[in-house]
């Protein structure tokens, strides 16, 4: 055969062996010079010519008649005598190779030796189209030593029915003859495998004979029973042998493992040491921790990628600080901060950056001009904040709206001479609060009302702490200076205590006291108001696009959702396209604080937009971009980072009446409320009534309500504001109901008004009792109508989702309004009575008491089942 690229199956055919045993006896001989990887490897030239030319089957010569050595007559069977050097014959292998011994159980028993002719019928050898006995093996390529000497072999009897005699005058071990089935030294030729003669095969033994050959391993020991391996028929070397087969098949495993595995291993091993040092001692001053950035929020396999340590390992770590998470969930940046130190990294929060740039000019000098200042007033609702800013807007109100001013949003503006301010009304701080925690800097001076007769209460020292986080200079003014219970100088050494010197005390704090209901020292309060605005230098740059902040939003039916936004920097003009945290939308409709609807608003103006998409949240910034394109992209991913965000934090806590009350909330409580009635009148009463079960501790809120069924609109916005849905004589639909079971948001159907009321009641005290709940079984759709006497009215449905039960409760739904709630009396499949039907399958319904059924009703089949809420923590 011609030479070139030939692998390894090939090969195995032309030698006559297996490809497993040929890639065996590859890496068993030649391991440090080819490594056969498996049947497709290509075998070089030189060792595939090797390989035919000692693997090559022997087609040996009849051998010629000749006359036998005359020996004597007997000889003693333990005396060993040198064997006979035949003469040499040609050999393939060019290299010299290590001689190989034959095995202990391949020596023949010694027989006497009589002159004899041999019968012409055994003279000839075997035909050359039959096999070798066993297959032979490759040589080890080492060269022989020069000047080894001879030793005296075994003797060897002369054997019967074969052609192929023993070569004489070659040097082997004492004892031991070349191995069957194996080439000899060169001139030496093959040594066939044969039994010995007369003795009878052994149980469990394969007879010598054709067959495949593995020369890998010691043999293993017989077994009485079962299949034994083509080489156990050879007993083990013999302890002097060097070389042996285990040390060769320890070091075919050891080659097996791939260059990648082990350098995995020595990865893990320095990041395992690595960490050991950060756990040890405390690092050194002069050690610096490598510094990695993260996101605010990020996944277990994010963090651990970024610090190339496994990711069980960080895993291990947030459960020893209380943290469960598994590789996909999210964990917050300062969890994931602490967990990064103890692998011996700095984590540095990078910030979430805008996913749009907002093409604007940059902010000269020569562009910079004075705004107004924004002013928030805090203080206890008991100390006349809302009667100080009443007399305020009464100073400023035109001469056609002499009596008060209707108050049209939460920030209004007011003039003092030829200059404005803006003032935020913050009632309760939800807003204010909710500014504070974004880290939006809305105000610029805070105004702290305190009673002359009262002095500080908790909620003043709480507004002192939300001013000092926004790092705001504070006016005092102290009010009902009119009243003769009135302390001053009480009120100011307590606020002293807090922090707070006065002025006249040598402090910095500008104390004003004012009367709001005579008006004593409001031009007083708001000279004093100019004149930090006036130290702060405050100015903006009009010519830019907008960019401001949600004062307060809200969802009204006629105008969608309308947002409350402070405008801080550039001017917002209508038509903008803006992004308001999670949503977008093109202002249609600017309204100034008169109710007057104006063109544009300039810095430190307030105003209220309209033509979001959705209701933002308070501290929402909003950011004027070019095309919507680029607004639905960026308002798509705020939501999605909000989302996981809350997960991450919450846990995926959903609010419901049974775990409202446990919800830890600093301050008052807040449940939203989302109502879907069955008409208008009822949707009304209904608001009213729920928003007047509010209390001092709880705060009940109805942020939406509607007419109709409940849709998957609803159950998202539930989703997003954390609130409970109610249906009142209203139930959800199919795609409804499954996306509130994957949100987990509360849903409640009730058809009295007052049952809202007392679960609303019990929620708010943390006493709900056990209530049912309802399992819906599926739902069947009236196809045909059947009359029948003395019977009544049978519908004919089609089971569209689910089960219908007999026997079970069922209500009627015409337009997704219920009709009627009653049970299902009689379940028929074609004539038999059955005792449910599945979907996709028609059956006859029969409802008890009622009979107004029409085609296009849809019967819901329901259970109720006894729940029992968590109990609520002491």
């Amino acid at each position: 055969m011609a030479t070139g690229k030939v692998r390894i199956f090939e090969l195995a055919k032309e030698v006559g062996l297996s490809s497993k045993e040929l890639i065996a006896l590859f890496n068993d001989r030649l391991g440090g010079v080819f490594e056969a990887r498996n049947q497709l490897s290509v075998v070089p030239d030189q060792i595939a010519d090797l390989v035919r030319g000692v693997l090559a089957k022997p087609v040996p010569a009849p051998a010629p008649k000749t006359t036998p050595v005359p020996a004597p007559k007997k000889a003693p069977a333990a005396k060993r005598t040198p064997a006979a050097a035949p003469a040499p014959e040609p050999s393939v292998p060019t290299l010299k190779p290590v001689p190989v011994t034959s095995r202990r159980g391949a020596a023949a028993r010694p027989a006497p030796v009589q002159a004899q002719t041999a019968p012409p019928a055994e003279a000839p050898a075997r035909p050359a189209s039959r096999r070798p006995t066993s297959e032979p093996t490759i040589p080890t390529l080492r060269p022989v030593p020069p000047g080894q000497s001879s030793v005296t072999p075994r003797p060897q009897p002369p054997q019967q029915a074969s052609g192929v005699s023993a070569p004489a005058g070659i040097p082997v071990r004492p004892g031991l003859s070349p191995r069957p089935g194996q080439p000899g030294l060169p001139g030496q030729g093959y040594q066939p495998r044969t039994g010995v003669p007369g003795r009878p095969p052994q149980p469990g033994r394969r007879p010598s004979g054709n067959g495949p050959f593995r020369p890998l391993g010691p043999p293993r020991p017989l077994r009485p029973a079962g299949p034994v391996m083509p080489d156990q028929s050879a007993p083990a070397p013999s302890s002097g042998e060097k070389g042996g087969r285990p040390g060769d098949r320890a070091r075919v495993r050891e080659d097996k493992v791939s260059k990648k595995d082990r350098e995995k291993d020595l990865l893990l091993e320095k990041e395992r040491a690595r960490k050991k040092r950060s756990d040890g001692a405390p690092v050194a001053p002069a050690r610096q921790l490598e510094t990695i950035e993260i996101p605010d929020l990020l996944t277990v396999q994010e963090l651990a990628t970024s610090m190339i340590v496994p990711a069980k390992d960080v895993i291990t770590e947030l459960i020893k600080t209380g943290t469960m998470a598994t590789i996909n969930q999210n964990v917050p940046s300062d969890v994931a901060i602490s967990v990064a130190r103890k692998f011996g990294f700095n984590a540095v929060v990078k910030e979430a950056g805008e996913e749009v740039t907002v093409e604007q000019e940059e902010d000269k000098p020569e562009m910079m001009a004075a705004r107004p200042p924004v002013v928030t007033v805090l203080g206890h609702v008991d100390h006349g904040k809302t009667s100080l800013l009443d007399k305020i807007r009464e100073e400023n109100v035109a001469e056609g709206e002499a009596g008060g001013i209707t108050q049209k949003i939460g920030a209004y503006t007011v003039e003092r001479g030829d200059r404005k301010i803006t003032f935020i009304d913050t009632p309760g701080h939800e807003a204010f609060t909710a500014m504070r925690a974004r880290g939006a800097k809305v105000a610029d001076v805070a105004v702290l009302v305190v009673a002359a007769d009262d002095g500080v209460m908790p909620q003043t020292k709480e507004a002192i702490a939300h001013a000092r986080a926004a790092e705001m200079p504070i006016v005092v003014a102290v009010n009902k200076m009119d009243k003769p219970e009135a302390q001053p100088e009480r009120v100011k050494q307590q606020l002293a205590q807090e922090g707070l010197q006065p002025v006249d005390w040598g402090g910095k704090t500008e104390t004003v006291p004012v009367s709001a209901r005579t008006g004593d020292g409001i031009d007083q309060l708001l000279e004093t108001v100019l004149l930090e605005a006036d130290i702060q230098e405050l100015r903006a740059n009009k010519n830019r696009r907008a960019t401001g902040v949600v004062i307060e939003s809200a969802l009204d039916r006629g105008r969608g959702a309308v947002a409350t936004v402070l405008v801080q920097n550039g001017t917002l003009r209508v038509g903008d396209i803006v992004v308001v945290g999670g949503t977008f939308g093109k202002i249609r409709a600017l309204v100034d604080d008169k109710g007057k609807q104006v063109k544009k608003a300039g810095p430190s103006i307030p105003v209220e937009i309209m033509g979001l998409q959705d209701v933002p949240s308070a501290g929402d910034t909003l950011m004027v971009v070019s095309d919507e394109r680029v607004a639905r992209e960026t308002a798509a991913k705020r939501k999605t980072r909000r989302r996981d965000t809350r997960i991450a934090t919450a846990g995926g806590q959903r609010v419901s009446l049974e775990t409202f009350m446990q919800m830890p909330t600093e301050g008052k409580k807040t449940l939203n409320l989302i109502i879907k009635a069955d008409g208008q009148g009822s949707l009304e009463a209904l608001r009213a009534r729920m928003e007047s079960l509010s209390t001092a501790e709880v705060d009940i809120r109805v942020i939406h309500g509607g007419v109709g069924a409940i849709t998957p609109n609803d159950v998202n916005l539930a989703s997003a504001s954390n609130a409970v849905l109610i249906g009142f004589n209203i139930r959800p639909d199919e795609t409804a109901k499954r996306l509130a079971e994957n949100e987990q948001v509360d849903l409640r159907f009730y058809q009295v008004i007052y049952d809202i009321e007392d679960d609303l009641r019990k929620a708010m005290l943390g006493m709900l009792e056990p209530k049912f709940r309802e399992v819906t079984l599926g739902r069947a759709e009236v196809r045909k109508i059947f009359k029948v006497s003395k019977v009544g009215t049978i519908a004919g449905c089609y089971v569209t989702s689910g089960k219908i039960v007999r026997n079970a409760k069922a209500r009627i739904l015409r337009d997704s309004a219920v009709i009627f709630d009653g049970e299902i009396e009689s379940l028929r499949r074609i004539k038999d009575d059955v005792k449910e039907v599945t979907e996709n399958f028609e059956c006859g319904v029969q409802i008890a008491r009622f009979s107004d059924l029409k085609e296009g009703d849809v019967i819901e089949a329901y259970t109720s089942e006894l729940v029992a809420p968590e109990p609520v923590p002491a």
